[in-house]
């Protein structure tokens, strides 16, 4: 075998293990949104709301961005398991403020607002952004 396929040998179990761990975070963090929500996206979307549909979306990305920074940042799986929870805990909260004072947002959604899901997923994937840099530092140095 060639250098190149032993190294991958060696490799891809990691890999699946690390991305299926971000994976279930993942899928923890969407669905206790999902469940903190006032409003019900799932049952609004099979109906055929869309603005619901676009409101999930920016929320499942805006989970992802700070997992994925966590993963492509740490250095053992016990400190991607640390800050991705850190992270996905802070996430929530922060998603929990932009619901509190972006009023009236469960019946704009409900109501298929567009306009009013567009602001929410800005806001969401831009608290995201900002915290997955500030994860971004395998070592976390700057502290």
């Amino acid at each position: 075998m060639g250098g190149e396929t032993l190294a991958f040998v060696e490799a891809f179990p990691r890999f699946l293990l690390w991305t299926g761990a971000a994976g279930i975070m993942l899928v923890i963090a969407s669905t206790i949104y999902v469940l903190l929500t006032p409003w019900k996206e799932l049952a609004l979307v099979k109906k055929g709301n869309s603005s619901a549909g676009l409101a999930l979306a920016g929320a499942i990305a805006g989970l992802a961005i700070p997992i994925a920074s966590c993963l492509a940042s740490s250095v053992t799986l016990m400190d991607l398991a640390i800050w991705g929870i850190v992270s996905l805990l802070i996430q929530l909260i922060v998603y929990r403020l932009v619901d509190v004072i972006l009023t009236d947002i469960p019946k704009r959604i409900e109501q298929e607002e567009a306009g009013a899901a567009i602001v929410l997923i800005a806001a969401k994937l831009s608290s995201a952004l900002i915290l997955a840099a500030g994860l971004w530092d395998p070592a976390l140095q700057r502290f």
